[in-house]
């Protein structure tokens, strides 16, 4: 939704409409330089300087050395401490280090500072903030992973390096070097990725404040001037003190209580020429570099979380979420950092010499990328992945950080939704029609506008007087409501939820320790800490089914502006310097903040009423490693125009590849009004986004999908159906993405990591498990595409069966008029789906199944899998699923369980019981082999029973590939079988 600029929503007064609008109007139309740039964010600008200053000396060397007599190795961890030198006196810092190896094969590295560690410093402006570095991160993102490897072991040591090798079966090192300090991680004796080999680590240690005299200068005072002078704390030669104590942008000023703090380490990708990853931005799915030069940026990559509506396209700057999770990738070669920071941070990537960029950082062979990673404050805490598969990156992440949470079957269904449907007969009605032309949808969606005066947990009682009534209308249809809830609290008398905030004192404070007030769409308002265990089950109580009344069972909720976004704040967000729970700035946790709120929403969910344990839905704009766990996210505040579809579409990828593939963006684009070639287009992409829904600003035209008319309903209606005919294949590759972090749409580079010409492609996408190849249309008028082809096996068009002629690395043409998705199967894969139209999910849940069998090169093989649970609870867990393995071998299909399992021991749940009614209802054999031609029919034996049932065989023609469809199998979907032609 809109960030900020819709005066007409704020209903506060003509007095505060004049005020708001003279505040909030020149962000209406955002451009870049409502942002910070490196130079105008003081803890950045400096690191780059101190790169450049680095890069540029013949004599430069890293101030930073292990101290080995302090170091010690224990159960897979060393720990020791590294002395910086600060000035040519000697005078040094000490900041200890970890190193841990960890079971799993990851290892980190964390560097603390001793001085803040122990509290040993003071705190300017009389703050209230917590003295330490911010080392709290672990406890929000960090869910499992960090057993330590005992069997790690030092495998050489000297006076000047220490190798400790870890791992499985020992082929990982880190070379750790003492003077100055650096670390080499090597896979099978080759480096692969390493730590401030530049010499760029800079941790900005603590140092007092030496504020001037305010007295009249008196006669004879030269001389005490002069002595105070030379007893002050010298800055280091070249560095700029000038925003180490405070710092201005607009109109607002950052205090920094404790000074300078941030962190920043230069850590180099050995040997790869592309990175991937530290969403979100708008930009391709291969990251540029960014110390200028041709088509490269010339700012670094920024994430802290913003308002940042209207954004534009192929650009560094921040979004409204952030994953500081990169790897790099090479044929059949990947690794990957995860930067544990949740402060604003800045990374620059150089890719090799650039011979017209004296100060670029790549410096090395054109195939190496180093980055420059830049934090404002915290802990350095790096973990390292080495691979070697990009799926051994994803899962040990995953390890660390948690897997998506299995969401609720009618999730992955089509939303609609607008700012705003304008009443509960509206919502009606809009259901009514989505009916009336046979349209498929499971959930509407309310924005600000259902609210009383913009009062979260309250509804309008003139344009929504009865929200029972409407839920139960939804509710009869199989559908869901979600309603929106932000978490900006109104400041107003009369209105309980402010008044129980404020005296509970469940509030982010301000840097006096008060309740902070800023203003959002109610106008005055307060922000709920999620940070505050109370303040999370203060917030749970609200939901409720007795406390927010008009929500039923089917009610569930959209998390907006959490980054958060205060209309009147620094770049439209807290000032940095606001207190949190515990005593933490703002700047420390900044990137946690909209995570916090999205899980408090998550929890709170799952305790509206006693017993009902089910899977919440929470959609979140804003997000951090680990918001996978609890929820969905969007890309924001798109506009309607073709270069943001075909942007959606690396921004998605790269949600998937860093761990939170349950993303989408707004079909049609929420700002502006799409013509009917493009909305018709954007919804055969957004098929294919894990998170389908289509949303439009409150200025915008009407554009539900029975609006477009002919022939772009029919179109539309049919890029739905196909979403809802595969719904069974899109479960079960959310499945899978819960089990093993696994993307649910997949770039070339994951499917085919030995391909180096899959490296930058990121407009095509492989769908979960299933072998289909999808290729969205994104540019206006185009009635073809290429799609690249990764390997040397048979690929089939989805819906004509048609044999494509395809070679390996190379591009094929294909026909894309309007009513036609790019769609091929992947010769080799089984997947299922669901061929009888409904209206929305909960309408399917007991049909039968239609196999797809893609046969592969070779004519006689294919494979699949298929998950089904309840989608509703958490009964998955014990044990109440059906997963299958579909296997094709020669003239026979068979069905065992996926896991082995022996079904029979399972206490079967009511679901499991009704699904013994649910079976095979046919199977469509895509290249069939030319020995099935004469055959009438096949037998099916399951369960101790065997019976023929028919075939019709249809031999190839015009290009078309044979086919063939088996009917009526009859085989229950849960139960082993086996059909023999």
């Amino acid at each position: 939704m809109l960030g900020s600029g819709k005066l007409s929503s704020l209903g506060t007064g003509t007095a505060l409409l004049c005020f708001l609008s003279a505040l909030i109007t020149p962000a209406v139309a955002v451009k870049e330089h409502d942002f910070k740039k490196c130079d105008q964010s003081g803890f950045c600008k400096r690191n780059r300087a101190f790169a450049d200053n680095a890069l540029q000396s013949n004599s430069w060397q890293s101030p930073y050395n292990l101290l080995p007599e302090t170091k010690s190795f224990k159960d897979g961890q060393l720990q020791a401490t590294i002395l910086k030198t600060i000035n040519a006196n000697g005078d040094a810092v000490k900041l200890p280090i970890t190193v841990s190896f960890l079971e799993s094969g990851t290892a980190r590295v964390t560097i603390d500072e001793e001085k803040r560690q122990k509290g040993e410093i003071e705190l300017r402006h009389d703050s209230k903030a917590r003295k330490e570095r911010y080392n709290e991160a672990e406890q929000w993102v960090i869910v499992g992973g960090l057993t330590l490897d005992k069997g790690a072991k030092v495998a050489s040591e000297d006076k000047k390096q220490i190798t400790v090798q870890y791992g499985p079966s020992s082929k990982f090192e880190a070379v750790i070097k003492f003077s100055p300090f650096s670390i080499d991680f090597k896979r099978d004796g080759a480096s692969q990725i390493k730590f401030n080999d530049r010499g760029l680590l800079n941790m900005e240690h603590w140092r007092p404040k030496i504020e001037p005299k305010q007295e009249e200068k008196k006669e004879g005072d030269e001389g005490e001037e002069k002595k105070e002078e030379e007893q002050k704390v010298e800055a280091p030669k070249g560095e700029d003190e000038s925003t180490w104590w405070e710092e201005t942008f607009g109109s607002n000023t950052d205090s920094k209580p404790r000074g300078p703090e941030s962190v920043a380490l230069d850590i180099e990708f050995v040997g790869y020429e592309h990175v991937f990853g530290i969403p979100s931005h708008a930009g391709p799915l291969s990251l540029k570099q960014t110390r200028g030069g041709e088509g490269n940026y010339q700012e670094p990559y920024r994430m802290y979380n913003a308002d940042v509506f209207e954004y534009i396209l192929d650009s560094p700057m921040t979004l409204y979420g952030s994953i500081p999770f990169m790897q790099a990738h090479r044929k059949d070669s990947s690794v990957g950092v995860f930067w544990l920071n949740a402060a604003e941070t800045w990374v620059d990537i150089t890719k090799g010499k650039d011979s017209k960029n004296p100060l670029a950082l790549g410096v090395l062979s054109k195939t190496t990328t180093t980055t420059h990673w830049i934090s404002e404050s915290g802990l350095l805490d790096v973990f390292v992945f080495l691979g070697p598969r990009p799926q051994d990156i994803t899962s040990k992440y995953a390890e660390l950080t948690g897997t998506s949470a299995m969401p609720q079957e009618f999730s992955i269904g089509y939303h609609q939704c607008r700012w705003n449907y304008v009443s509960d007969e509206d919502v009606k009605d809009v259901d009514r029609k989505m009916d009336k032309f046979k349209i498929p949808y499971d959930v509407i969606w309310l924005d600000i506008e259902y609210t009383d005066e913009k009062k979260y947990f309250t509804w309008d009682s003139h344009t929504f007087p009865d929200p029972v009534g409407m839920g139960k209308h939804l509710d009869a249809h199989g559908r869901k409501l979600v309603t929106i809830i932000d978490p900006h609290i109104k400041n107003v008398d009369n209105y309980h939820v402010s008044s129980e905030l404020k005296s509970k004192d469940h509030a982010v404070h301000n840097k006096e320790g008060s309740i902070f007030e800023g203003w959002c769409w109610p106008g005055s308002s307060n922000w709920i800490d999620a940070f505050s265990p109370a303040a999370r089950e203060w917030w749970a109580s609200l939901f409720k089914y007795s406390a927010f009344k008009g929500t039923l069972e089917n009610t569930w909720v959209w998390n907006d502006m959490n980054e958060p976004s205060v209309f009147n704040g620094p770049e439209t967000t807290m000032p940095k310097d606001n207190l949190h729970h515990g005593g933490w700035e703002h700047r420390d946790v900044h990137n946690l903040n909209g995570m916090t709120f999205h899980n408090a929403t998550h929890h709170a969910l799952k305790s509206r009423k006693p017993g009902e344990l089910r899977r919440p839905f929470v959609l979140t704009r804003a997000f951090f490693a680990g918001s996978q766990r609890v929820g969905a996210m969007w890309t924001g505040d798109n506009q309607a125009a073709w270069d943001h579809l075909e942007a959606s579409i690396p921004m998605v990828l790269s949600q998937g590849i860093a761990g939170y593939p349950f993303s989408g963006a707004d079909v049609g684009g929420f700002f502006g009004n799409p013509d009917k070639e493009l909305l018709t287009r954007w919804y055969q992409a957004g098929a294919f986004y894990p998170f389908f829904r289509g949303h439009a600003h409150i200025d915008a035209r009407r554009r539900e999908p029975y609006l477009a008319g002919e022939p772009y309903t029919p179109i539309i209606t049919a890029a739905l159906r196909l979403r809802y005919a595969l719904l069974p294949s899109w479960y079960t590759a959310f499945y899978q993405a819960h089990a093993d972090g696994s993307p649910i749409i997949k770039p070339m580079f994951y499917t085919h990591p030995g391909e180096e010409g899959g490296l930058e492609i990121d407009d095509q996408f492989f769908v979960g498990n299933t072998g289909l190849l999808a290729r969205p249309v994104t540019k206006e008028g185009q009635n073809s595409v290429d799609i690249w082809i990764p390997d040397d096996e048979v690929y089939y068009d989805y819906f004509t069966y048609n044999l494509i002629p395809t070679t390996k690395g190379k591009k094929v043409t294909l026909d894309a008029p309007l009513d036609k998705i790019p769609l091929l199967m992947q010769g080799g894969h089984i997947f299922a789906r669901r061929d009888r139209p409904r209206r929305s999910s909960a309408l399917m849940k007991w049909d039968d199944y239609t196999l797809v069998v893609a046969v592969s090169k070779d004519g006689k093989s294919a494979e699949g899998d298929l998950y089904v649970d309840d989608g509703d609870s958490f009964d998955f867990e014990k044990g109440q699923y059906i997963r299958r393995k579909f296997v094709m071998e020669g003239s026979t299909i068979s069905s065992v369980d996926a896991e082995g399992r022996d079904t029979k021991g399972v206490k079967e749940g009511e679901w499991m019981k009704k699904m013994r009614g649910v079976s095979v209802d046919k199977i469509m054999v895509v290249g069939a082999p030319s020995s099935w031609a004469n055959k009438k029919e096949v037998s099916v034996e399951s369960e101790g029973k065997s019976w023929s049932v028919e075939v019709e065989y249809s031999p190839a023609a015009k290009g078309r590939a044979a086919f063939a469809v088996i009917k009526k199998v009859g085989a229950r979907i849960g139960a082993d079988w086996k059909i023999v032609a």
